[in-house]
């Protein structure tokens, strides 16, 4: 060999190197990554340089998403033209010259807008044929989600209640029996009369802040899924999910969790002994009501890997469009709901002390009866919560007349807006199911955008006076 000749003694190298990754691969990369780590721990790096591991080479993967997880910024290799830079580490990874991994360079990921894609002309480690089956740009979101979650995979669908009925499809069969929180959103509690319908699920309802009832019904029946949401909506209540998990697992029950309401940003639901997290995306993490969309992210290989095969099997995923959409609000998700929160509870103060207020539901408040258990499993309160008025002439006056506060359903976006419940977003629920989650034709559900505190108490006054 010419031992000046670069290409030959890389070549060289490369040999050598899989023939020792033949014998000692594994305690290598162990004996590496315990040295990298003491490294970075004890500098307490806060940016650290790694590179993408060829297979011959120790596998920094594991490493950089630990890292990441501990909210340490990781930065990679990032070839241009015959030249190195320096990039940040993101998702989609690439293969290019050399067969190194890189991420893309640009400031956000790419949209891969396209229903096929070209077998010929790819030779990465994951290959794409169908973009209902699994698109790159969708993966990005899918990947950061399963991240943020601490979970193990996740799928983006095209709607949020879309996510529920994907988590049905997956876990229940014909003659399943789902135990569900009582106030639940509408939309869940349709989609149950449906599956309940079509395929005789056995539901059952119960107040999920009584545990000693959750473990009743746990015990006295073969539950497959349990499901609730943590804040309720619109009843507001705060589920203690340690609680609740511990129950499912001593009765081998699966756990779901719809986090519309805190988002990953507030609350992980695995972490708390989950086995499901979803969440519409439509709402706080989108953040202007653009786009329709949700997700849902499994703790386990086994269980992501079925909710892929069903997302596929029936079409439940989301598109590339919609996924940069809802991609675009996430660098703010945690600004917009501490924002927005603040702005909540002053308003809700004010609230509770007007003589045309008859009680304000907000677990912000110290009137609220979890406030502590919220403050303690949530890091920031959303700013949603139910006032009821003094009767239902006035709470109807002040949808009609306000400027302000637009009547919609959904929350989480930058507008205020108000609905009743019980004309809208629970109009499935009969009177008696209404009154046992503590919501009268006169409850009014508010969600805080980011305007003047003042224009808003001044929005609803006008109203009233009408």
């Amino acid at each position: 060999m010419n031992t000046n000749h670069k290409s030959d003694f890389r070549q060289s190298c490369i040999k050598r190197l899989k023939f020792v990754a033949l014998f000692s691969k594994y305690s290598r990369n162990k004996r590496v990554i315990k040295k990298l780590k003491s490294i970075i721990q004890i500098s307490d790096a806060k940016n650290i340089l790694l590179y993408l591991p060829l297979d011959i080479e120790v596998d920094t993967t594991l490493l950089i998403n630990e890292l990441r997880r501990e909210k340490k910024i990781v930065y990679v290799p990032f070839m241009e033209d015959d030249s190195f830079k320096i990039v940040k580490y993101r998702l989609p990874l690439h293969k290019k010259k050399f067969n190194i991994k890189e991420p893309t360079n640009s400031s956000h990921f790419p949209i891969y807008n396209t229903a096929t894609f070209d077998l010929k002309n790819q030779n990465g480690d994951k290959i794409y044929d169908y973009t209902r089956s699994d698109n790159p740009t969708r993966a990005t979101l899918e990947n950061f989600f399963a991240f943020a979650e601490n979970g193990y995979g996740a799928v983006c669908t095209h709607t949020g209640i879309a996510a529920v009925s994907l988590l049905f499809e997956t876990v229940l069969k014909a003659n399943s029996s789902i135990l569900v929180e009582a106030d639940c959103y509408g939309g869940t509690f349709r989609l149950l009369k449906v599956f309940k319908e079509k395929y005789n699920i056995n539901v059952n309802f119960t107040d999920f802040t009584d545990l000693n009832m959750v473990e009743h019904v746990l015990k006295t029946n073969n539950i497959d899924l349990v499901l609730c949401e943590s804040p309720t909506n619109p009843g507001l209540k705060i589920i203690d999910l340690k609680e609740i998990s511990k129950l499912c697992k001593a009765h081998n029950s699966l756990f779901a969790v719809d986090n519309s309401l805190a988002t990953f940003i507030s609350q992980k639901p695995l972490d708390l002994g989950a086995d499901f997290s979803l969440f519409s995306t439509t709402k706080f993490i989108s953040g202007h009501g653009s786009v329709i969309a949700g997700a849902i992210v499994a703790k386990t290989k086994e269980n992501s890997e079925k909710l892929h095969y069903y997302s596929n099997a029936l079409g439940r995923n989301q598109n590339p469009l919609d996924v940069h959409l809802i991609s675009l609000g996430i660098s703010s998700l945690k600004v917009r709901m501490k924002a927005s929160e603040k702005l909540a509870k002053k308003f809700a103060k004010w609230l509770e002390k007007q003589d045309f207020i008859e009680k304000v539901t907000f677990p912000a408040l110290k009137s609220h009866p979890q406030k502590d258990l919220a403050k303690s499993q949530m890091k920031i309160i959303p700013s949603v919560f139910c006032a009821d008025f003094k009767s239902v002439e006035l709470a109807e006056k002040f949808i009609e007349n306000a400027k302000i506060f637009g009547e919609k359903c959904s929350f989480g976006s930058a507008d205020s807006r108000v609905e009743i419940p019980s004309k809208i977003s629970h109009a499935s629920f009969s009177k008696e199911e209404l009154k046992a989650i503590g919501i009268s034709d006169s409850t009014v559900r508010f969600s805080i955008g980011f305007e003047d505190l003042k224009d808003l108490k001044e929005d609803l006054l006008e109203a009233i006076k009408w």
